[in-house]
C-alpha cells in the first residue's frame, strides 16, 4: 500500500459534475442550502443532500444551521485555493463551460474568488501594490511591508485585529482566467470589503460578478494605478 496523502480521494470528491457545480457556486463565499444548490447542480434536493453529505464528510464544506435551514459553504481558504486553482488548469487546456454575453466579460473584469477581488482589476490591485512598494514578494508569497501597513491603516482597515487571526494576511492566489496572480488572505478579503463600504463596488452573490460604480472604478484606477 501506498503511504501518503489521499489526494485520488479528494479529487474523486471534487470531479464528480453536480458536486463540481455546487463547489463552484459556493465560490461566492456566501452560504446556501441544500434546495440552492440543487439549482445549482441540476438535481433533485435528496441527490443533492447525498452530495453534500459526501463534501462534508471529506473536509471540504462547512455546514452550519440557523433556525430550521442548513447552510453550507467552502471549507476554508485552503479548499478554495484548490479550487481556483482547478479553474485556471482547465482554462489553460481549454476545458471551458462556455457562457456568451456580457457576463463572461464581466467575470474575467472583476469577481469575487471565495472572500477576494479577482479577475483583472483583483490582478490591477495585485500589481499596483508591489509596484508602490505596498507588498513584496518572499519565497512566492506577497508581505506587507511597512509602508503598506500604513497604507492598510489609512484605508481603513484594522490590521491589528487581521494579525491577530489565524488566517494568513496575504498570500498569492492565480487566477483562472487571466493565470496571473491576486491577493488573497485576511488583506484581501479586507480590502474587497472596505471597497463595498466606500461604495465603490457591489459584489452580485449570484453570479460571483464584482460591479464597480462608475466612481469607484476612477478612485480605485488613481489609487491602484500601475
Amino acid at each position: 500500500m501506498k503511504e501518503g496523502p489521499d489526494i485520488a480521494r479528494i479529487a474523486a470528491l471534487i470531479g464528480d459534475p453536480a458536486r463540481a457545480n455546487m463547489l463552484t457556486a459556493l465560490m461566492s463565499g456566501k452560504a446556501l442550502t441544500a434546495t440552492e444548490l440543487a439549482a445549482e447542480a441540476g438535481v433533485t434536493v435528496q441527490t443533492a443532500s447525498s452530495h453534500l453529505s459526501k463534501l462534508d464528510q471529506g473536509g471540504l464544506l462547512a455546514p452550519r444551521k440557523q433556525g430550521r435551514h442548513k447552510y453550507f459553504a467552502i471549507a476554508n481558504a485552503d479548499v478554495a485555493g484548490v479550487l481556483e486553482g482547478l479553474m485556471g488548469l482547465a482554462a489553460m487546456n481549454g476545458h471551458t463551460r462556455t457562457r456568451t454575453g456580457p457576463k463572461n466579460a464581466a467575470l474575467r473584469h472583476a469577481r469575487v474568488c471565495y472572500n477576494h477581488l479577482a479577475g483583472d482589476m483583483g490582478i490591477q490591485l495585485y500589481d499596483a501594490m508591489l509596484a508602490q512598494g505596498l507588498l513584496q514578494e518572499f519565497s512566492d508569497e506577497p508581505q506587507l511591508t511597512p509602508q503598506g501597513a500604513a497604507f492598510a491603516t489609512d484605508f481603513g482597515i484594522d490590521l491589528t485585529a487581521l494579525t491577530r487571526a489565524k488566517a494568513p494576511l496575504c498570500k498569492a492566489c492565480l487566477d483562472w482566467s487571466a493565470r496571473r496572480t491576486h491577493l488573497a488572505g485576511s488583506l484581501g478579503r479586507a480590502l474587497l470589503t472596505q471597497f463595498e463600504n466606500l461604495g465603490w463596488a457591489q459584489r452580485d452573490r449570484s453570479t460571483r460578478i464584482v460591479t464597480f460604480t462608475p466612481a469607484g472604478e476612477t478612485a480605485f484606477q488613481a489609487r491602484f494605478s500601475v
